[in-house]
């Protein structure tokens, strides 16, 4: 559990607000990236806090650059950069932990959050609130020209789903759902035990209206043989 930078006390899920001396803390990059403020004033707008993000660069090979907010530390991610991110920070996992998963769920998800919709920080458009992966517990302001805006504390969150196989278990969902969607198989139509349409020829029948007329055309052929 993420604690306090000043009094080490407990944070509370998804925020770096101390409910005890009230001090807001960088948890979502301390301890986990190496970084480095090459703007102080970019051109796009924290959705919360009305102000310029500050452009800064993860120490990744190439680096990373990201924006977000020196004041309530939300961050914003160009699409593709939470991948990339997470792809970093994350050693190779290769078995999905269930219970961990369901023990992050609980412990950092805010069930009773209240629903807000956000600005884009880049076009200012309302964005949509999007799942972030399967069970991740995660709900992601999203734009999908510009990117995805991730509230405090986060990206800490998908880190850890991460860790716990939650990426695998999306993945395979994914590759589920592409599955269901392939059309059924074509299937030969066969007369009096061989293939094709009685008359040497070979078709594969979709079904309806066409697939019918194929059926009695064949059977026609077939008394005249």
């Amino acid at each position: 559990m993420a604690r306090c930078n000043n009094c080490s006390a407990p944070l509370p899920p998804n925020t770096q607000y101390c409910g005890y001396c009230g001090v807001r803390n960088d948890v979502d990059l301390h301890g986990k990236h190496d970084y480095r403020v090459v703007g102080e004033a970019s051109e796009r707008i924290c959705p919360e806090c009305n102000i310029h993000l500050q452009t800064i660069a993860l120490a990744m090979q190439p680096p990373l650059h990201i924006e977000r907010c020196s004041r309530c530390f939300g961050l914003f991610f160009d699409p593709g950069e939470v991948e990339a991110l997470l792809e970093s920070a994350v050693s190779p996992v290769y078995t999905v932990n269930r219970e961990l998963l369901g023990n992050i769920n609980n412990d950092r998800y805010q069930r009773n959050k209240p629903v807000k919709y956000l600005e884009c920080p880049v076009c200012l458009n309302m964005m949509s609130r999007v799942a972030f992966g399967h069970k991740s517990g995660v709900v992601v302001d999203q734009c999908r020209a510009h990117g995805v805006w991730l509230d405090g504390g986060e990206i800490s969150h998908l880190l850890e789903w991460k860790k716990a196989g939650g990426q695998i278990l999306h993945q395979q969902k994914q590759a589920e759902l592409q599955q269901r969607k392939r059309p059924p198989k074509q299937e030969r139509v066969q007369i009096d035990g061989r293939p094709g349409n009685g008359y040497g020829g070979q078709y594969e029948s979709m079904g309806g209206e066409e697939g019918l007329l194929d059926i009695v055309f064949g059977l026609v052929f077939k008394v005249f043989e």
